[in-house]
């Protein structure tokens, strides 16, 4: 808790020896998940939005450092992709010695001291990373990150190191220099090299731990007073097993370790939404003991910690902390920071209001979640037209073609406003980007009726399970993501709320005995277990990782070309012009008499109820945060 000087208020009792030690505050500030969020810009809705955004994260960390002598800016990863601003950066208008990144740029400006790279850092390639690294006047860090000689060089200068230390002089409580060495260790997920495909021959990616395990020894060797990780990573379980991608819990246990800043899963801490375990202590901020912050995304908060550092016969150590995540919002950007990215702004709306196409119907995801999504089923049709001029005259010409597509944006963590919203009429680029958040490239798979019906299974455990004849039950488990809940299009099916979900969040099998897809069809025929198709999906699916590694492991794949979904959904868009996608459901809940579910959604939704002639969907007031809450009668 800040006092009001600026300072902070520690909690551990004082030592009777403090009196003859050398004390220093030291306070650290980090972003994370910054997603190209700079200036705080819808560009789907072509809007200001008040969820934060680098500039005015600028203000408050303008802020504290005025008021705290002893301050450390780092970042944890996720900052040059995310949304059209760095889709065109990165595509369009490249970046050069001339021309720098406005996000690097930006950072310089803002005196970063040292930033980790994440997973998304690597969604356009290597040689743009190299480029838009380039620049940097702060430390790049990556720990677990294997290139090969001179891939990420310019003028023979390493652009990111696997460890660092800082040499910083700070002010002691009684008005002392203490010059300190901060050692700094960066983590990325080990399943980056399959979310980036393309690159999977070029870079190898170690397990978090086991790096932790090499280079924290020898970076204590090499004199860190204390060591801080920036670990793109979550706060998950505690026990460790190889290629773990959120392993904060089990990082925080490595000797050495002082102090943690965890990402990647974009959510807050310390926080009451994590529950209390032996290891992490949500209300103080702690990992295993030791003092951790994660700040978010799309710079909706800036992660706080306090550390007062007590040297000791032995060096350096964390004699107390305070960590908090302070929220970003509803405040006036810096216009210093604004500035670098003011041109690329401009660009990046005249080239995404370029007319395309033209639909009928409007587009929105506000009750994807309830089978209703005329866009993704648009994106659906579009994969499923590309997949079958590419396999024509191939030996998988005559399967069936399945296409699956999930909705990315539907709310959930990125708020009541955090979904796709496109009237009837012209279609733009920007439309399509909204139907298409990420950079994906396109796959098909061969599969039988069995690893559908699974495939299915695994979607279906979004929902919480229903019991028959009570009212207002929640629908939607809050814990999963809906970018994992795959819809196939090409198929109908029933799902049966009252049954629990087969499968839990991490994709493990939680109950063998429990099934909810029922009535499974193709072509109004049921799906038999050994049938089989062609399934379009996409390469982050067939990474090995998350809520489907298991089943696709399991599936030979028959398509490779590296073409993104998007720029498919571009050519079908333009070829087709005028476009009327199906409005009815391809699936539909198992109906239960007697039984409502209550469903939160955007406010915006309650102007297409009418449209969309479903009479068992009512609103029922309003949610938290902002969201609108609507009764489904089952």
């Amino acid at each position: 808790m800040a006092d009001g000087a600026g300072g902070v208020a520690f909690t551990e009792a004082q030592n009777p020896n403090r009196d003859q030690a050398t004390q220093c505050d030291l306070r650290v500030l980090a972003t994370t998940d910054l997603h190209m969020q700079m200036l705080g810009y819808d560009y789907f809705a072509n809007r200001e939005c008040n969820h934060g955004g680098l500039t005015r994260a600028a203000v408050r960390i303008a802020h504290h450092r005025a008021t705290h002598p002893n301050t450390l800016l780092v970042d944890n990863g996720d900052f040059l992709q995310g949304n059209p601003l760095g889709d065109y950066i990165a595509q369009i208008r490249g970046v050069s010695a001339r021309r720098p990144h406005p996000v690097i740029t930006a950072m310089n400006l803002m005196d970063y001291d040292a930033v980790t790279l994440g997973n998304h850092e690597f969604n356009f390639g290597l040689d743009f990373l190299r480029r838009s690294l380039a620049q940097a006047r702060f430390s790049v860090i990556s720990s677990n990150l294997q290139l090969p000689p001179g891939e990420l060089t310019e003028n023979k200068r390493n652009l990111v190191q696997p460890v660092a230390i800082l040499h910083r002089s700070f002010t002691s409580h009684t008005g002392e220099k203490c010059d300190l060495k901060i050692g700094i260790v960066g983590f990325l997920p080990p399943q980056t090299p399959q979310w980036n495909n393309t690159l999977a021959e070029r870079i190898k990616v170690e397990d978090i731990i086991t790096a932790a395990h090499r280079v924290v020894p020898g970076l204590r060797a090499a004199g860190a007073d204390i060591v801080i990780a920036l670990a793109h990573s979550g706060i998950a379980g505690a026990h460790h097993h190889t290629g773990m991608e959120n392993a904060a819990v089990p990082l925080a246990a490595v000797p050495g370790i002082d102090a943690l800043v965890t990402g990647h899963t974009h959510l807050v801490f310390p926080s009451p939404d994590f529950p209390i375990s032996p290891h992490v202590d949500p209300a103080r901020g702690t990992l295993y003991g030791k003092p951790a912050i994660m700040s978010g995304f799309w710079g909706s908060h800036l992660g706080v910690m306090d550390l007062r550092l007590e040297q000791t016969t032995a060096g350096w150590r964390v004699a107390d902390f305070s960590c908090r995540a302070e929220p970003v919002a509803r405040m006036q950007g810096d216009a210093r920071i604004c500035a670098p990215a003011l041109p690329a702004h401009r660009e990046t709306l005249r080239h995404f209001g370029r007319r395309i196409g033209h639909t009928e119907t409007p587009l929105h995801s506000y009750f994807s979640l309830c089978g209703y999504d005329p866009g993704l089923r648009l994106t659906a049709m579009a994969q499923r037209w590309h997949v079958r001029r590419v396999l024509r005259g191939s030996a998988h010409e005559k399967l069936p073609v399945l296409s699956a597509v999930a909705p990315f944006r539907a709310g959930g963590r990125g708020g009541a406003q955090h979904y796709t919203d496109i009237p009837a009429g012209p279609l733009t680029l920007r439309n399509l980007a909204d139907l298409y958040l990420f950079p994906n490239t396109l796959r098909a798979v061969r599969v039988s009726g069995r690893a559908v019906a699974d495939w299915l299974e695994r979607s279906a455990s979004l929902f919480s399970q229903i019991a028959p004849g009570k009212s207002d039950q929640p629908l939607i488990d809050p814990g999963f993501p809906s970018y994992n809940f795959d819809v196939i299009d090409g198929l109908t099916w029933r799902i049966d709320l009252s049954q629990p979900a087969r499968y839990g969040i991490d994709g493990q099998l939680r109950d063998g005995k429990a099934q909810r897809i029922s009535h499974l069809h193709h072509r109004g025929r049921p799906v038999a277990p050994d049938q089989e198709f062609l399934l379009v999906t996409n390469s982050y699916r067939l990474s090995g990782c998350g809520m489907f590694a298991e089943l696709t492991r399991q599936c030979p794949v028959v398509l490779t070309q590296p073409v993104r979904a998007r720029d498919v959904l571009h050519r079908y868009v333009r070829q087709r012009r005028r476009l009327i996608p199906p409005a009815e459901p391809i699936w539909e809940f198992v109906p239960m008499p007697g039984t409502s579910v209550l469903f939160d959604t955007g406010p915006g939704a309650l102007a297409h109820l009418k449209t969309m002639a479903r009479p068992e969907i009512e609103p029922a007031g309003h949610g938290p945060d902002g969201f609108m809450r609507f009764r489904i009668y089952l």
